[in-house]
């Protein structure tokens, strides 16, 4: 006999190519009872099987509205937002300190770290006690300090790196009254998307995943952390990153 579905999953970011991945193959697996899938208001869009939900990530009281929504117990929450570049408001990587800017600064960390704390501020309480859940963010592997060879992409690198230490505190928080949960951070690989669309160049094809291929790899590697590695962040092929 097949698992029978429990619990709910929420996705935030599910407009994302990579969020819109996992939430097919979320609702592909039939795990869950409910899988709630968020995205922008402005990008509301039809997810067939999903329980949508509209929030902002620089707004907290949407990202309230949208935990309160779930009936069944908490189990999965993966937060795949993120903001790398971006023409229309002037926001591009980097190349040296000459190019910071306040202003650029401000508006990428609200979104790869402020945003992500507050969805976890609001989500690992509804977490069932005694029992296994799993929250994870999409990082990347430039928010590694010890990894980082090459420097620049200040702005990402940092807010990467912030969320990635937020991860550790909240893994260290929420072991006190959940021991089975698992907060980690996932990098997700190069993967074919508006995210990384002008930085694919000498990229090669076999590391150039789909958003379902990255998808894939990511649950895969949720599927087999256990609370031991809850703080850590990891690659889409399971390797631990150094901090």
């Amino acid at each position: 006999m097949g698992e029978v579905p429990s619990g709910s999953a929420m996705v935030f970011g599910a407009g994302g190519a990579i969020g819109r991945a996992l939430t097919a193959r979320l609702l592909a697996g039939g795990r869950f009872a409910e899988v709630h899938a968020g995205q922008r208001r402005a990008d509301m869009a039809s997810l067939p099987g999903a329980i949508p939900f509209a929030f902002e990530l620089t707004d907290e009281a949407s990202i309230v509205a949208a935990a309160g929504q779930v009936s069944a117990p908490l189990r999965l929450v993966i937060v795949a937002t993120g903001l790398l570049h971006d023409q229309q408001r002037g926001i591009v990587p980097e190349k040296s300190l000459r190019a910071l800017d306040a202003g650029v600064m401000a508006q990428v960390l609200a979104a790869n770290t402020i945003g992500p704390a507050l969805i976890a501020k609001h989500c690992l309480p509804r977490f069932p006690r005694g029992e296994r859940a799993v929250f994870a963010v999409l990082s990347a592997r430039v928010g590694s300090i010890g990894d980082n060879r090459l420097g620049g992409w200040h702005s990402y690198r940092a807010s990467k790196a912030a969320l990635n230490m937020l991860v550790r505190n909240f893994a260290i928080e929420l072991a006190r009254s959940h021991p089975r949960a698992i907060v980690a951070a996932l990098h997700p690989g190069t993967v074919d998307s508006r995210l990384s669309a002008p930085f694919q160049r000498g990229v090669t094809p076999r590391k150039l995943f789909s958003p379902d291929q990255a998808a894939g790899h990511l649950l895969a590697v949720l599927e087999g952390l256990t609370p031991a590695d809850s703080g850590g962040q990891f690659a889409w092929d399971g390797a631990r990153i150094a901090d």
